[in-house]
């Protein structure tokens, strides 16, 4: 019998350390959501789906070709992404400036309406309809937006609507 309480309590301490070993390791690993290292960081491996489903695939390659793009993720579902549709408006507006439109987690006919009654700020509209894409952006909300440059490097990263300063802050860096 003591044989068995000392095998049983060893195997509990072994468990135990494991566990602890495991959670310990889980919390040093970055996490593909963590965003504060993203700027200065080259995007990889753009690859998102066209809206429309005659067109191709958009890739890194396609950004290549622009100055300096802005990505943003957003929604017909979304209130903040109504908020900020103004602004994009306007960001349409800037020279050298790509808007890359990513829709996301929502449904093509809403998104083709939100977009006429708006107005569609986008050059180019991607979609992500389970939102398995925009994890490789580090997206965990709507809206955000990535202001890249033609190396694909991230400038900055917008979390929420774009704000008045936030336009004024784009504005200044794709006119240098």
């Amino acid at each position: 019998m003591g044989m068995q309480k000392k095998i049983i309590k060893s195997s509990i301490i072994l468990l135990i350390i494991f566990i602890i070993g495991v959670l310990f390791i889980g919390l040093n690993k970055s996490s593909i959501y963590d965003t504060k290292n993203l700027v200065g960081q080259k995007i990889n491996k753009i690859q998102l789906e066209h809206f429309s489903d005659n067109k191709k695939v958009i890739t890194g390659e396609d950004l290549k070709e622009q100055n300096f793009t802005l990505i943003n993720f957003w929604a017909s579902w979304c209130g903040p992404c109504r908020d900020e549709h103004s602004m994009l408006l306007r960001l349409n507006q800037v020279k050298n400036l790509h808007l890359l439109g990513v829709n996301f987690k929502d449904k093509k006919n809403n998104a083709l309406e939100f977009l006429r009654d708006l107005g569609n700020p986008y050059d180019d509209l991607a979609r992500d309809e389970l939102g398995k894409h925009s994890i490789n952006f580090g997206i965990y909300g709507i809206p955000e937006s990535i202001l890249i440059n033609k190396d694909l490097v991230i400038i900055k990263k917008f979390i929420g609507p774009i704000s008045k300063n936030d336009y004024d802050y784009i504005k200044n860096i794709v006119r240098k």
